[in-house]
């Protein structure tokens, strides 16, 4: 899963990102507000995490437009502002979780984990499809107990359909949320998506607008 961090201090910049890292994350470390800004236009993350007092905008002002313009991502704000107020607007301006530094790195952890896992379906370890079984913090799918690999592509539309589950997503929006910057075509997604439904993913096909993924109970 790809993290956004914006930290401005080198030393603990570089250190967050290498034991992040080294838990499977991928991070794209960002030293400016505006950079951050930059970056949310030009990919999609799993999580941001914001320090608040950095070069430009401050991360609570950087959080509050991004959530203007309909961004959802999940954000945890790490900062050594541990003022009543300052945590207050911190929660206003949308994010889920307030650490305060300094911090334990074990306890950042555990609360990354905590956010990623409910920003899944009902925050269920493993989510089911019948004989089909995802782990959405490992990035591992099994059908009957037996390990499937997805190629990149189709591992990112996987997390993308698990995530809104039951909900409508159009064509456009799908494209733009697994491209990671390469093209892809209409023609392209359904072929990626037929490869998802010959697994055993019920993704049902609405007609001019997009595609669901539905419960295969309903």
């Amino acid at each position: 899963m790809r993290i956004l961090l914006l930290e401005d201090d080198e030393i603990l910049g570089e250190s967050l990102k290498d034991l992040l890292e080294g838990e499977g994350f991928e991070v794209e470390w960002v030293k400016e507000s505006q950079r951050a800004l930059d970056v949310t236009f030009l990919k999609r993350f799993s999580l941001w995490i914001f320090d608040v007092k950095v070069p430009g905008m401050d991360g609570f002002e950087l959080l509050k437009s991004l959530r203007a313009a309909g961004d959802r991502t999940p954000a945890i704000f790490v900062t050594a502002l541990t003022d009543i107020d300052s945590i207050a607007k911190g929660f206003e301006s949308g994010a889920e979780e307030y650490i305060k530094k300094p911090f334990d790195f074990d306890e950042l952890l555990i609360r990354i984990k905590a956010l990623l896992k409910r920003s899944y379906l009902s925050g269920a370890d493993e989510i089911e499809f019948a004989d089909l079984k995802f782990d959405p913090l490992a990035e591992k799918l099994y059908k009957n107990g037996e390990p499937l690999h997805l190629p990149p592509l189709q591992m990112r539309l996987l997390k993308l359909f698990m995530k809104n589950c039951c909900k409508v997503l159009s064509k456009e929006e799908i494209i733009w949320e697994i491209s990671g910057g390469e093209e892809i075509s209409p023609d392209a997604l359904r072929v990626h998506i037929n490869r998802l439904r010959k697994i055993g993913l019920p993704i049902k096909n609405i007609r001019k607008v997009g595609y669901i993924l539905e419960r295969a109970d309903e």
